[in-house]
């Protein structure tokens, strides 16, 4: 076997025992070798390696089957950090994770321009802000994710955003050429999906659908607990998929677009409408639905009727066993998850067996920021350079 392949066989070796103790609390040099089947000396070799990477620490001492007590392993979750970035049409929320996703600081600013000219120089300041509340650590600022609302490549390049205009953006080169990291950019919902699959209510879900309610809606896809993104990265554009077939242009180039009727902006824009007013906020309209204004609740229920129509062709086409619904709206109002789920009764096939559940996000508002800092832990811990000298 020459070097190459022996080096190939140690990173991999490492690779297979540090997954595992990620995934548990503690866990001993032997539960490790009997889990992973790897012979006890290469353990101990692996071992000592990501102690010396900072990777893992022994704290002590576990419970005895027979024979002295286990020493037992834990991932250090502050060997470093991670920052993600959910840059929305009208926000750019920034977040610092450990290692494990733990939140360690959380950064919030509304844009009023959300052209690339105007908002580019904001993202670089708020990731510095973020960046600069990181405790010290072996590693410290690991990579930077960031979720885009908008059609985003295999490559990582940001082709179109329908709602702020992005065209042909290379937001992972000018981040790169701003900190010295690796940056990961995906579409807000595949990070958004990732976040819930690995922290919150598709955690325990093997098939699931993440739905991203907003001024757009977009949808993230769990299958066979990976996420899915297409051939060319575009899965999960179903707020662009018609429920009318001769409706409003939308700003995608389509007509009759489901977010054009089922999105907050939707809600918004109509009530705004039935109010003769210029402009509602979620607080307004959340006073209106707790004092019963039948205007507002009329609305609503229109919103959820929307929503359910196109839910109903996500549950035909992907037969998921859970799906999440990301919405400042619907969580402060989850009244519309009864009308949600009336028009999905009436209108599923009856060949479908409604074993779906419907969540609203555990995660809220953070869910698409720490999923994309997730992506860079997860490309840290088994692809890094640094730690592999790949």
């Amino acid at each position: 076997m020459n070097t190459a392949d022996q080096t190939f066989i140690k990173n991999q070796n490492q690779r297979v025992i540090l997954n595992e103790i990620v995934r548990h609390d503690q866990i001993s040099r032997a539960k490790l070798a009997k889990i992973t089947r790897l012979n006890k000396a290469t353990i101990s070799s692996q071992i000592s390696s990501l102690i010396e990477k900072n990777l893992v620490k022994e704290i002590g001492t576990g419970l005895s089957s027979g024979g002295r007590k286990p020493v037992m392993l834990v991932f250090n979750k502050n060997a470093g950090y991670a920052i993600g970035v959910d840059i929305g049409v009208n926000y750019i929320l920034t977040v610092l994770t450990d290692l494990e996703g733990g939140m360690i600081y959380s950064d919030y600013c509304e844009i009023e321009d959300p052209s690339f000219d105007m908002v580019k120089s904001v993202i670089i300041e708020r990731i510095r802000l973020v960046a600069s509340k990181a405790p010290s650590s072996p590693y410290g600022i690991i990579g930077i994710g960031a979720g885009v609302h908008g059609f985003v490549n295999l490559q990582q390049k940001v082709l179109f955003t329908p709602n702020s205009r992005w065209r042909n953006v290379d937001l992972k080169q000018l981040l790169e050429e701003h900190f010295d990291c690796p940056v990961w950019v995906d579409n807000e919902a595949n990070a958004g999906a990732y976040g819930e699959k690995l922290f919150g209510a598709l955690k325990h879900c093997s098939n699931g659908i993440y739905v991203s309610i907003g001024i757009g809606i977009g949808i993230g896809i769990i299958v066979n607990d990976q996420l899915y993104r297409g051939t060319e990265g575009f899965s999960g554009e179903m707020g662009h998929m018609s429920i009318d077939f001769n409706g409003r242009q939308c700003g995608c180039g389509n007509k009759g677009c489901w977010e054009l009727y089922a999105s907050e902006k939707a809600f918004y824009d109509q009530l705004c409408k039935v109010k003769n007013k210029q402009r509602i906020t979620l607080e307004e309209a959340t006073k209106c639905i707790r004092e019963n204004d039948s205007e507002t609740i009329r609305e609503l229920e229109k919103l959820g009727c929307y929503l359910g129509i196109g839910l109903t062709n996500i549950i035909n086409a992907f037969n998921p066993e859970a799906i999440v619904l990301r919405s400042n709206l619907i969580q402060a109002n989850p009244i519309v998850l009864n009308a949600i789920q009336s028009t999905i009764t009436s209108r599923v096939s009856k060949y479908v067996r409604q074993n779906h559940q419907i969540y609203l996000s555990q995660l809220n508002r953070n869910a698409t920021a720490m999923g994309a800092a997730a992506f860079i832990v997860h490309d840290f811990l088994m692809e890094s350079e640094q730690l592999y000298g790949n």
